[in-house]
């Protein structure tokens, strides 16, 4: 049985002051690499990994390193830019509550399916990150047969792993779920899909 063990990043400054990062280069505040070294120290204990995949994004670069700098075997980290958080194009740097008061139609309000498909200017839509998210999934799944994968991602990827193994709809996959930075999250292969077997746990904290 293949596993996923995915696993945001820790807190940046523009996390604590709630602005949108995208695909910007943020790095980790000290809370955040407490938070990286914290869940290194815990997940040496509970898995060993075969391979560990990260967003090629600074702040998912450096978690996956304090993660690893709890274990004695030396990771070969694969960075790739299909873990990255949505590229929200020019709203990048703006505060969450500035950007839905300004700019509705990219809210996950009644009109759903329209904020869903609508690209900001310079970025993608939340469909075209769901897509490149899940299929890379997929992928990973395929190649590690038996194996378990580490994976450092950011929270809005995490949201929709969780909707996708849920066979949730796009929209409610990403409003029913919440990730805290180092938030630690586990899928197993069951059947053709998914299974959930932890969400969004710090049991650290």
């Amino acid at each position: 049985m293949t596993r996923v063990v995915a696993v945001r990043h820790g807190e940046t400054e523009w996390n604590r002051t709630g602005r949108m990062q995208g695909w910007a280069p943020t790095v980790l505040n000290e809370t955040g690499r407490e938070q990286a070294r914290a869940a290194g120290e815990w997940l040496v204990d509970e898995y060993t990994f075969d391979a560990v995949y990260a967003s090629d994004l600074d702040r998912t670069r450096e978690t996956a390193d304090l993660i690893l700098d709890a274990f004695e075997a030396d990771f070969d980290v694969t960075h790739e830019p299909h873990w990255r958080e949505r590229d929200i194009g020019v709203y990048q740097g703006f505060e969450y509550g500035e950007v839905l008061e300004r700019f509705p139609k990219f809210s996950l309000g009644e009109a759903a399916y329209e904020a869903s498909m609508a690209v900001p200017e310079g970025g993608e839509s939340l469909r075209d990150v769901a897509d490149r998210v899940t299929q890379r999934l997929g992928q990973v799944v395929s190649n590690h047969d038996d194996e378990t994968v580490l994976v450092v991602t950011h929270g809005g990827p995490l949201h929709l792993m969780l909707g996708y193994a849920k066979d949730l709809p796009l929209l409610e996959g990403l409003k029913r779920h919440h990730q805290d930075n180092c938030g630690i999250n586990e899928f197993a292969e069951e059947g053709d899909g998914l299974r959930v077997v932890r969400e969004n746990e710090r049991p650290w904290v």
